[in-house]
């Protein structure tokens, strides 16, 4: 029998099943068409509480003044416009995605807001990044990981790049506990889809987020895949209810 090649290998595309190479291509067309209403969206979603998870995320990380980070599935910027000011004048900050759109948008948003110096970007995909061995103090990955394309493929892509004794810190849609899970199910089924089609005219587009984060591995899963990947003591602790959670892990 023909061994497949990781790009013919099938993963989750929502609810459907698509080779690897093809659920980029896919994702890539989604978030093309997102950028636009990107930030509106997310906010309309999430009640605006995104940006307190974001804050939050990072506050509870080690990253510190001088580190040099990178920020994955950056999108429209809001983490790489906190780095930046985390780590200062002696830091620097590599925001990266995979979608050309969302990292130019992302870009063009934060030199609006004067924010240039010790900020580069980079298009990549997280499974094949473009960085030499311990090259980053940390790396930073907001609502990204469901998106890619093999999970496992991006975490030891991810570990090859951070230097000893630096971190991975993920911020991503959860496994909620079973006291809202079912009208947390209608609010992803039904009140999702809708929302993206009035305000963004792009049902389908919103269906697949929807159907992503429904597919996305639990908490404990994602744990035993950073472990594989090389990562230790590996922690992860839950936000509202576990809606979404963080994720941290070291490399030694």
């Amino acid at each position: 029998m023909k061994e497949l090649n990781n790009k013919d290998k099938l993963t989750n595309f929502g609810f459907k099943k698509v080779s690897e190479k093809e659920k980029v291509s896919l994702v890539n067309n989604v978030f093309s068409s997102v950028t636009k209403n990107y930030d509106l969206m997310n906010d309309l979603m999430s009640f605006g509480l995104h940006r307190a998870w974001k804050g939050y995320f990072l506050h509870c990380s080690n990253i510190k003044n001088g580190d040099k980070v990178l920020d994955l599935a950056s999108g429209t910027g809001d983490i790489t416009k906190l780095l930046h000011k985390i780590v200062g004048e002696n830091g620097q900050v590599i925001s990266c995605d995979i979608n050309y759109e969302m990292l130019s948008f992302g870009r063009d948003n934060l030199i609006d807001k004067g924010i240039i110096k010790n900020v580069s970007y980079i298009q990549s995909d997280a499974l094949e990044l473009p960085f030499k061995d311990n090259d980053f103090d940390h790396v930073t990955m907001a609502f990204g990981l469901r998106n890619t394309a093999n999970i496992s493929r991006a975490l030891k892509s991810i570990h090859r790049v951070i230097k000893p004794g630096g971190s991975i810190q993920i911020l991503e849609f959860s496994k909620p506990e079973k006291i809202i899970q079912k009208p947390y199910n209608i609010f992803l089924e039904k009140f999702i889809p809708s929302l993206g089609k009035l305000v963004a005219n792009d049902k389908d587009s919103y269906k697949y987020l929807a159907e992503s984060i429904k597919m996305h591995p639990p908490q404990r899963e994602i744990i035993k895949q950073m472990e594989t990947s090389g990562f230790v003591n590996n922690v992860y602790n839950n936000l509202l209810f576990g809606v979404a959670s963080i994720h941290r892990g070291y490399k030694i």
